[in-house]
């Protein structure tokens, strides 16, 4: 049994049949040897759960069971992890390497540090090899997300303790619950973090608050409803200013030769 510190990470899908499979071997090829692995399936009725359950042995915790939306779905495995320290891994998305976790607890094992996050790409389905956009991301500093600025969520990794002190996600939002939590602990509560400046996560194309002009409306406005009901001001212009110049640079800017990898 491994004396180093657990972490536990959660893994959210429903009807994932086509891509689950990559997202559970990318956390079991992990050379970090202390993963609480838990899935959350939303009770999938396309095959997902027989390719999760080929891998029942190597998975802590496995729920099947209809739920009120991933971030509900996500709040079950929070409320179920035994690990000091929280991330999460859809079943889009894979980690860049086998050394992303170890990575992570090593920053991690800072009493001061609270969260972590890092650089993220996306990627199509068919061609995984190429990165089609890239989220480098920086450090926080105070006011940063009232002028558009967020870390990609998949890469944010906090210690179980803060959840139990601010809150999981709030479900109250159609869509924006991962940038409300992260502004919550970032800039309301003011939780030290530690920008890791490495590429952690790849995510495929299409995710659900970028899919099309309406879903995109719809978390723009509820970031700028939860930024008035956590007490965050935000200046409207500069907020979309900055968010289309980033967005449009993530499709410009490569990632330097070296950086797919976590250091």
């Amino acid at each position: 049994m491994s004396n180093k510190p657990l972490i536990t990470i959660i893994t959210v899908c429903y009807n994932s049949v086509k891509t689950i499979e990559e997202t559970i071997q990318s956390i079991l090829a992990q050379d970090y040897p202390a993963i609480e692995y838990i899935i959350v399936d939303g009770g999938s009725k396309d095959g997902t759960l027989d390719v999760i359950n080929q891998y029942k042995h190597k998975i802590s915790r496995i729920i099947s069971e209809p739920d009120n939306g991933i971030y509900d779905a996500m709040n079950k495995g929070i409320h179920l992890a035994q690990g000091e320290v929280v991330g999460m891994l859809n079943a889009d998305d894979i980690y860049a390497n086998n050394k992303v976790i170890s990575t992570i607890m090593k920053v991690m094992s800072d009493p001061s540090i609270e969260a972590c996050y890092g650089d993220l790409i996306y990627f199509k389905t068919e061609s995984p090899e190429k990165t089609v956009r890239y989220w480098q991301s920086s450090d926080f500093s105070k006011g940063a997300f009232a002028k558009g600025w967020c870390p990609p969520h998949p890469t944010f990794f906090v210690k179980r303790e803060i959840y139990r002190q601010y809150g999981v996600f709030d479900t109250s939002y159609a869509m924006g619950n991962d940038i409300e939590l992260m502004m919550r602990f970032l800039e309301k509560y003011q939780i030290k973090s530690y920008y890791l400046q490495s590429i952690l996560v790849k995510m495929r194309m299409g995710g659900v608050s970028n899919r099309g002009l309406k879903n995109i409306i719809i978390q723009n406005r509820n970031i700028l409803l939860a930024a008035s009901r956590l007490g965050v001001p935000i200046f409207t212009m500069s907020f979309f200013m900055y968010k289309l110049f980033d967005r449009f640079s993530q499709f410009i800017k490569k990632p330097r030769k070296g950086e797919l990898y976590a250091k």
